[in-house]
Formats: structure tokens, sequence, C-alpha cells
């Protein structure tokens, strides 16, 4: 029995497998992150661009969806701006709520 541990000791420890090329374990963490830009980032910083754009140019006048409320562009402030919303009924918001710039006469076709 105590040869057999002589044996096993002097024996020529097995070759460690080979350790995976770094190519292929960093190659796939970059392709992840290729794949989430094009598809979740670059889509939303479009978005947020377009959003952007769109207040930029808002005018007095204009039909907007701002918070889920139909109205019409009386003043615009530097953050605020006013809606009338209904016949001498005009309310406050902050400009980035602004979802949606109708055509002009939708209010009256609703």
């Amino acid at each position: 029995m105590l040869s057999s541990l002589f044996v096993a000791a002097a024996a020529p420890a097995a070759a460690h497998p080979a350790e995976p090329n770094p190519i292929y374990t960093y190659g796939f963490l970059i392709l992840l992150f290729v794949v989430f830009y094009f598809l979740l980032i670059r889509p939303q910083q479009k978005r947020a661009k377009e959003q952007r754009k769109m207040i930029a140019e808002l005018a007095k006048g204009d039909e907007v969806i701002a918070a889920g409320i139909l109205g019409r562009v009386e003043n615009i402030g530097e953050h605020f701006l006013t809606l009338e919303i209904a016949d001498n009924v005009h309310i406050r918001v902050q400009k980035g709520s602004v979802s949606t710039v109708l055509p002009k006469g939708t209010i009256k076709s609703t």
C-alpha cells in the first residue's frame, strides 16, 4: 500500500487542459456589446434626439399632446409652456411632457 502512494506521488502530474483562446472569450463579450448597442442604445438615442428637435421647434398655435392632454400652445417659456385645453382654460406643463405635435385643425375635429 505504501509503495503505491510513492508510485502515485512520483508519477508526473496530469497535463492541464489548454486554456481557451482569449479571442473567443473577449470576442463574445464584444459581440454582445455591439448587439446591445445596435438593438437598444442607438435607437433610444435616435428617439431622444428627435424628441429634443420636436420640442425645440414648438411654436405658438401648434396643437400638441402633453401628458395625455390635447391642447393648443399659447405661450412658450424656457422650461414650461401654456396650453389652452378649452375656451379660456389654460394650463402650464413642462416642455418635456410634450409627446406629439398634431396637424393643424385636430382639436376642431374632435
